[in-house]
């Protein structure tokens, strides 16, 4: 005969799944209240620019989200984004007037990702080879990384002569005006400076830039034997180490993956802004790891996804956008995030007290 479920077991079932979902529905209700408050939330150009305004955000976290579900952190990712936004800023300007816009851009990312790299090497070694803790060891490279960029630049943005620099990291896949139909990859043909307000755009680069960093980096942590040992080593590093995963070897690889993220976030910040600033990623620091953990991503370690951290860098993107359209002052932001993050770790708390 099929057995009743007891109430306290049904009740554990539900807060399970709750503690789960919960970042979901906060997202949906959110958007829910933010649409209802002011309809111009929900509109085409809206949606696209908290899109576009997310890209860096969770570029970088993604590379945080391997970090701290190997058990670690990195606290110098935003600052290695800001060197490299110079260094490739500074890169880019050194080639002659003309030369084809790929060539400066790729040059420019190639110079910075060794930069970054080597400060990924460093992070790495520090925390694998001589047991630095990492919050210490990216700590202080943080530091050198700020210290780097502001003297590369001299304390000011790096501006970016290279011509249409500026379209690949504000421009969109799709244009469409109602009378000149639609075109791809540049505006319709003809349009005067009145017919650009009914001009719309679809699909940022910046945005397909992000979607297939994430995608990437999901089918890495989730497809793949290197993402296995991520979450092995965040379980239980002498278990993993007794299993035969090489833990200083991957350990050092995931803070080089880390450095790289960071290296793509800060050559998108140079498309965006057409600038290289020390300072560019200085602010996402805490939102990065923000979404990892209002993600799902367990600070101990040994739990988290890339599409979970997605949505947590969707929450914050959602917060910040609604509460400009809603005219709340912004610095309210602060402080939502702030109590989001404590939610998201007193149901992972509690989330593990139930898997107990």
């Amino acid at each position: 005969m099929h057995k009743e479920q007891s109430p306290s077991h049904s009740r554990t079932y539900w807060l399970d799944i709750l503690s789960r979902f919960w970042a979901w529905l906060f997202l949906f209700a959110m958007i829910l209240i933010f649409w209802i408050g002011n309809p111009a939330f929900m509109s085409l150009f809206n949606l696209q620019s908290i899109l576009a305004n997310m890209a860096i955000l969770t570029i970088i976290a993604i590379g945080q989200t391997y970090v701290i579900i190997s058990g670690g952190i990195d606290l110098s990712a935003g600052w290695i984004m800001g060197m490299v936004a110079v260094i490739a800023a500074s890169t880019m300007n050194r080639f002659p007037e003309g030369t084809p816009i790929w060539i400066p851009l790729i040059g420019g990312f190639i110079v910075g990702l060794i930069a970054a790299l080597i400060a990924g090497l460093v992070n790495g070694t520090l925390v694998a080879r001589m047991n630095v803790p990492p919050f210490i060891a990216t700590l202080g490279m943080a530091g050198i990384a700020r210290g780097v960029g502001f003297l590369l630049s001299g304390g000011m943005p790096v501006p970016i002569y290279v011509k249409g620099l500026g379209f690949l990291g504000n421009g969109y896949l799709f244009y469409y005006h109602p009378n000149a139909g639609w075109s791809f990859l540049a505006q319709p043909p003809g349009l005067v400076q009145a017919d650009l307000r009914n001009l719309t755009g679809i699909l940022p680069f910046v945005v397909i830039v992000m979607i297939v960093v994430l995608v990437i980096a999901h089918l890495l942590l989730s497809r793949t034997r290197f993402g296995l040992h991520i979450y092995a080593l965040g379980g239980n590093k002498e278990a993993a180490s007794r299993a035969g995963i090489p833990v200083v070897r991957r350990t050092v690889s995931i803070y080089l993956l880390s450095a790289t993220f960071a290296a793509i976030a800060g050559v998108v910040y140079n498309t965006r802004f057409t600038n290289g600033a020390a300072n560019a990623g200085d602010a996402l620091l805490l939102d990065t790891v923000a979404a990892v953990v209002i993600g799902g991503a367990s600070l101990f370690g040994g739990a988290g996804t890339v599409i979970g951290t997605l949505i947590g860098a969707l929450i914050i993107s959602v917060l910040a956008n609604g509460l400009v359209i809603m005219r709340v002052n912004p610095f309210w932001q602060f402080i939502a995030v702030g109590v989001v993050i404590i939610v998201a770790v007193l149901i992972d708390q509690a989330r593990e007290k139930l898997t107990q």
